[in-house]
């Protein structure tokens, strides 16, 4: 029997609640309905007080989060889409992620956002928001790949005493599965290396991880051997892992979901370019999705993101430089 990307999030949730009496669940239709991905089915009937619907108002759904951590509670808040946060983003940037720096008072909160694309979800279900967050000082911004992961780093992010910004892709939700929750368990801020290689590194994270394995996987026919590195947490990044894979392999390619502009692969080439120039043989490129708002029909988002076949073409670019 398998378990779902999902499952682990909501296994990961329920045990939480069962071992910290601090931890209470907050979201819109989370009780009612088990929230929009049903991330929190059932929980409500097991811990009727700890779980409860939130108000239409993001906003106010972080306010409270941040004045519950203040009390020495540790909320866990689901946004039904990370592209709805923008409307808490003063609460988020402005006081949680800065309260500490204010008071010497922890906000442990973590906020789950359902992230990234699926065909035909669109511009205001689409998008990836890991690399806004990731600017700011003060939050913790993780991104998941494996089932295992997404149970282990939701414990991990809980037990924090900073703000987590925590993007669950969607793609992943029941698309990925696993003979389990356990794991080759890592520390948040450790990258982990899924796929050795020596001809050149792909460090990609969250969904984009298993799409660059796929790309990997078909040069591995045409005698190419691609070493692909998943960050897990993009902030902290662990760049000493990303440097000691681009000394093995002299070239790299960041790989991500998000808009090109001001992202997470293009901190990835400037902290390579800045700390491991010499030891680059090729320019160091990145691939994100087109810098469009996300199309509706699922031929144009197909096309929008980077996919196998795009990255495949990317790497015999940067392997045949």
């Amino acid at each position: 029997m398998s378990v779902t990307y999902i499952e682990a999030i909501r296994e990961a949730q329920e045990t939480l609640l069962r071992n910290d009496p601090r931890v209470f669940l907050y979201g819109q239709d989370i009780a009612t309905f088990g929230g929009a991905f049903k991330a929190t089915k059932g929980l409500a009937e097991m811990f009727p007080q700890r779980v409860f619907d939130s108000p239409i108002s993001e906003d106010a759904m972080i306010g409270l989060a941040v004045g519950a951590a203040i009390e020495g509670l540790r909320p866990i808040v689901e946004m039904q889409f990370a592209d709805f946060s923008s409307i808490a983003f003063n609460q988020i940037v402005n006081q949680a992620a800065t309260h500490f720096y204010r008071t010497g008072i922890p906000i442990p909160i973590t906020v789950r956002l359902p992230s990234g694309g699926t065909a035909g979800s669109g511009p205001f279900h689409s998008q990836s928001m890991e690399g806004i967050y990731a600017q700011y000082p003060g939050l913790v911004v993780l991104t998941p790949a494996s089932v295992s992961d997404a149970y282990h780093m939701l414990i991990d992010a809980v037990a924090l005493d900073d703000p987590v910004i925590f993007c669950e892709h969607k793609f992943l939700y029941r698309w990925l599965k696993a003979k389990s929750i356990n794991g080759d368990l890592l520390p948040i801020g450790q990258a982990r290396i899924i796929r050795p290689g020596k001809h050149a590194t792909v460090v990609a994270y969250s969904a984009m991880v298993h799409e660059a394995v796929r790309a990997a996987d078909h040069l591995q026919h045409d005698g190419w051997n691609i070493e692909v590195v998943d960050l897990r947490s993009v902030k902290p990044l662990d760049i000493d892992t990303v440097l000691a894979s681009v000394a093995r392999t002299g070239r790299l390619l960041a790989v991500g979901e998000a808009f090109p502009w001001g992202g997470v692969t293009a901190e990835v080439v400037a902290r390579v370019t800045e700390e491991g120039f010499h030891l680059l043989d090729a320019p160091p490129q990145r691939l994100n999705a087109r810098d469009t708002p996300v199309p509706y029909h699922p031929k144009l988002w197909a096309a929008h993101r980077p996919t196998p076949e795009s990255i495949c073409q990317a790497l015999r670019n940067l392997l045949t430089f």
